[in-house]
């Protein structure tokens, strides 16, 4: 059993998790229901693990990550993550409208006007912008309030960084920059032991989830489907050419981004999938002043993937209802969609809630996003991976840029 186990740790991560889809996919597909509920608690177990790390991963490494360079360079470090998450979204939205009105999804389907699908309501811009700032110190980590987290983060990582100079509190300072320090290495041995786990953790999501789907739901709704995956496909050229450009290494980038890109489509979570992300961007080679502000902030308001799955829904619902849209509301769309994506939790299910806003704004059936239920998790599994797709990209470029910067 010993000898079985070290050759489990030893083979490649990539390989187990590749089996492990396979092994997922037959099981859903061909099991009981009864066995596939069997290995539920193996994926939950998994879910419950990388969220137990996010918050300690999110706070040590952005602190540690401030301290190793200098104010100024938070700022413009600041303005390029910002700029690239918002270009990004509206180019993925855009890329969404345009496949979807040369494939033209949902051209025949008729709308079951009694079907109804419960939808929490969306933030709004001012209340996304006021839940940065917690109004406690200790909620921010038990609602698992993402940006509230990072604020604490930036907040006392730039405070340590001043006081390091200081000559009352410069030894204090560096003092507890070292403990956090330790917290974080301490996390990320965590975070290697998590990681042998997750090849059996994605094997019991990925049959529970195919399980639920079913055969039937992917068949009368697999256009729409294939829409969606060619249109995150065609994105995720796009970034091939602007890593290319920027001159990333694609072998590296690739190699080291397959691990977490194959755990957010199985997990559909973005926050969920952050440890994993941030273990990648470290064997990269990514600073960790990049990636531990790129990272977190990207698994929270990137959502390129989402943008794709609420455009190419737009273009859906309106050939549903036999009214193609016009140039007028695509642009609203896109405009609607790039800032509906903007805080909105990278969790499962999370898509149906800026689709639903969307529609509303733009004055689509709102009775098409029940037909859109139905595929919300074989299409979510694709944006999501998408999404951390494009945190990658974005710490690997920005990161590439921050150095031809120091260099100047």
């Amino acid at each position: 059993m010993q000898a079985l186990f070290k050759k489990y740790t030893e083979s490649s991560l990539i390989l187990r998790i590749t089996i492990a889809l396979i092994l997922g996919l037959g099981v859903g597909l061909f099991a009981t229901q009864s066995v596939v509920d069997g290995f539920a608690p193996l994926g939950e177990l998994l879910l419950r693990l990388l969220q137990f790390l996010i918050a300690p991963i999110v706070l040590f490494t952005l602190i540690v990550g401030i301290n190793q360079g200098d104010v100024g360079g938070m700022g413009r470090l600041g303005r390029k993550t910002i700029l690239w998450y918002l270009l990004t979204t509206a180019i993925a939205m855009i890329v969404g409208i345009a496949v979807a009105s040369v494939l033209a999804p949902g051209t025949g389907m008729q709308i079951d006007s009694q079907a109804v699908v419960e939808v929490k309501s969306e933030a709004s811009i001012v209340q996304v912008i006021l839940s940065i700032v917690p109004d406690n110190l200790f909620a921010a980590f038990v609602d698992m309030n993402m940006l509230g987290i990072i604020f604490i983060a930036v907040t006392f990582g730039i405070a340590l960084l001043k006081l390091r100079d200081s000559p009352v509190y410069g030894d204090a300072a560096k003092q507890v920059l070292t403990v956090v320090d330790g917290l974080n290495a301490a996390t990320m041995m965590i975070m290697r032991g998590v990681l042998h786990y997750l090849p059996i953790g994605i094997f019991a999501i990925v049959a529970g989830t195919v399980a639920k789907q079913g055969a039937d739901t992917i068949t009368s709704l697999a256009g729409m489907v294939l829409v969606l995956y060619i249109a995150l496909f065609v994105h995720a050229g796009l970034y091939v050419l602007a890593m290319l450009v920027s001159g990333v290494k694609l072998g590296n980038f690739i190699r080291h981004a397959r691990t977490p890109v194959v755990t957010a489509f199985a997990t559909q979570s973005s926050s969920g999938t952050l440890p994993i992300t941030m273990n990648a961007a470290s064997r990269m080679g990514l600073s960790d002043r990049v990636s531990s502000f790129i990272l977190p902030l990207g698994a929270t308001i990137n959502m390129d993937g989402a943008a794709i799955r609420i455009a190419i829904s737009a273009v859906f619902a309106a050939n549903v209802i036999g009214m193609p849209l016009d140039l007028m509301q695509m642009v609203q769309i896109v405009i609607v969609g790039t800032l509906a994506t903007i805080g909105t939790a990278g969790v499962p299910g999370a898509g149906i809630v800026m689709i639903a806003t969307v529609f509303a704004q733009v004055g689509l059936p709102i009775e098409t996003v029940a037909l859109l239920a139905a595929i919300d998790a074989l299409v979510g599994m694709g944006a999501t991976a998408l999404n951390v797709t494009g945190d990658l990209v974005g710490a690997a470029i920005i990161g590439r840029s921050e150095k031809d910067d120091a260099s100047e």
